[in-house]
């Protein structure tokens, strides 16, 4: 038996246009991205929330949930700046299994920019501070190793990381999107600062590029125009050959 084709969602930027709809009906895309501005704005409300690291490394780096509640301080190295994935908390109904990454390609090693490393060392101090406020008041603190916990040292639940974001995108104000559309805006970006998709395909931890291709590199609209001014920049060059000789002319000059 021969199952019909489910067609592959993909992702679509909130642009001006699909706000202004989705507030004049309450309508939204089933997966959608933030542009750089609108992301910028999130981390700037986030800035005081404990888990600000988590959403910043998701945001930036790209790591699926289970991967990034699953990161343990061991598989940090803040010198060298680089992640080592290894494994992932998923939860089944609400019990949670810790385990390997979704796929083979999903361990992997990822770079760190200087920025994300300045986030964890605060992270680390907040977390060494709640430690210290923990045993202070004669409370059990539980050294799980975990990068990112709950405020007694004990692992975070992957939903209620779901939970949390979706309360902090209402108090943001901000379009909606999922926390997994993160991961997607994560790769947006990457390419669209010229990243290729090799790179993002090992970044994000896809066994095939294809995938890659189909899902997570939308462009946003600003390289979407910079692609239609070159295309129609070739085609006047193409009909007038002065005009394309004078360019070269002034490229040299």
């Amino acid at each position: 038996m021969e199952l019909p084709i489910r067609p592959r969602a993909r992702a679509v930027v909130w642009t001006p246009a699909r706000v202004a709809h989705w507030q004049a009906t309450g309508t939204r895309p089933a997966m959608a991205i933030w542009t750089p501005h609108q992301l910028a704005a999130f981390l700037h409300v986030a800035r005081g929330d404990r888990l600000r690291a988590l959403w910043w490394l998701m945001a930036l780096r790209g790591l699926r949930r289970g991967e990034a509640v699953a990161l343990r301080w061991t598989d940090l190295d803040l010198d060298t700046r680089e992640a080592w994935i290894c494994r992932a908390r998923t939860s089944a109904g609400y019990r949670v299994h810790e385990g390997p990454p979704k796929t083979a390609a999903g361990t992997r090693t990822i770079a760190l920019d200087k920025k994300t490393v300045a986030v964890l060392r605060r992270h680390t101090r907040r977390q060494q501070a709640e430690q210290a406020a923990t045993r202070a008041a004669s409370r059990p603190w539980y050294e799980s190793g975990y990068v990112f916990t709950r405020p007694d040292g004990s692992p975070l639940h992957p939903d209620y990381v779901s939970q949390r974001f979706r309360l902090l995108v209402v108090r943001s104000g901000l379009p909606p999107i999922r926390l997994h559309d993160l991961r997607h805006g994560a790769a947006t970006l990457a390419h669209t600062a010229d990243a290729d998709l090799k790179t993002v395909q090992d970044q994000l931890g896809h066994a095939s590029i294809g995938i890659t291709a189909d899902l997570y590199t939308n462009v946003l609209p600003a390289t979407q125009h910079q692609a239609a001014e070159a295309t129609a920049r070739l085609l006047r060059h193409a009909a007038d050959p002065r005009r394309a000789k004078t360019g070269r002319k002034r490229r040299r000059g």
